[in-house]
């Protein structure tokens, strides 16, 4: 199989004049993801810390985009931005050409590194909880909940609670949940870092099987390199504290990924590419 390099994605601004504030992101498609002149910062214990400053990023519809950086760069922080949960002190973000600024299910769904799944119900009545809350009629939401547990290869599972689920598939279940409401983008805070390495890479297959399979926009926060490397089509890499994008790393390995794939050179030299960065921004 042959490898073909990608153009990168253009940024999601430019900036504009000294003191303007900058320009529009363009990202009115959905499943885009459009960020710009985006800082933050925040108070604790008295000591105001810059978090984030001068993240531009753009993102088309359907790619698999991974972010990685040292520990406490903010990448988690600004995931959280994307999805509406966290408010940014200054900057644009545009999901499906809007504005985020509050949680959006319809056009966002998240998964967390922890499950957090509701442990009295079972597997079916946790996906099916968010449509519960929309009053969404209980024949659908049932036949929504069931369809997204099939996807992620849990059919036969949805009474099971989740006691009595392995961590893997207590994360299908999320994901599931994260699904079900049929978002354009679906964004994932380190949902295997709690999972042993075997688990994990089977996880990181599944979740490529599900982007293949919905044509999903997928934002993944990750210290993986490894998995980084395994799973994106394009590579973001942070700065330390204030968080900055330094690179963005078009990934030319050929899909479908395969295990085999780690054990050669293009991989290595992926990987390192990536640590040398982000060894570099640890120790200075």
């Amino acid at each position: 199989m042959t490898t073909t390099a990608r153009s990168p994605a253009p940024p999601a601004s430019a900036p504009g004049p000294a003191g303007k504030a900058p320009l529009r992101v363009v990202a009115s498609a959905a499943g885009a993801v459009g960020v710009a002149g985006l800082d933050h910062t925040y108070t604790a214990a008295g000591r105001v810390t810059q978090a984030l400053a001068g993240i531009d990023l753009a993102i088309k519809p359907g790619r698999f985009v991974v972010i990685v950086g040292p520990s406490g760069c903010g990448k988690s922080s600004l995931l959280m931005m994307m999805t509406g949960l966290t408010r940014p002190t200054t900057g644009t973000i545009l999901c499906g050409g809007r504005p985020m600024t509050e949680p959006d299910p319809d056009r966002v769904g998240v998964v967390f590194q922890e499950a957090s799944l509701f442990p009295w119900l079972t597997a079916q009545d946790n996906v099916e909880f968010p449509l519960s809350l929309r009053r969404v009629p209980k024949a659908e939401r049932a036949a929504r909940a069931r369809e997204k547990l099939a996807l992620v290869g849990l059919s036969g599972f949805e009474d099971r609670y989740p006691h009595e689920l392995s961590g893997g598939m207590k994360q299908r279940v999320s994901i599931a949940r994260g699904l079900v409401q049929n978002p354009s983008i679906l964004m994932l805070d380190e949902p295997f870092a709690a999972l042993d390495e075997q688990t994990r890479i089977t996880m990181g297959d599944e979740l490529l099987r599900i982007w293949a399979e919905t044509g999903k926009t997928v934002v993944f926060v990750t210290h993986s390199l490894t998995e980084a490397a395994y799973l994106a089509d394009e590579i973001v890499v942070m700065s330390a504290r204030p968080g900055r994008i330094i690179d963005r790393i078009e990934v030319a390995l050929p899909r479908p990924r395969t295990y085999e794939m780690m054990a050669t050179p293009q991989f290595a030299e992926l990987r390192e590419r990536i640590w040398k960065q982000i060894r570099h921004q640890a120790s200075a």
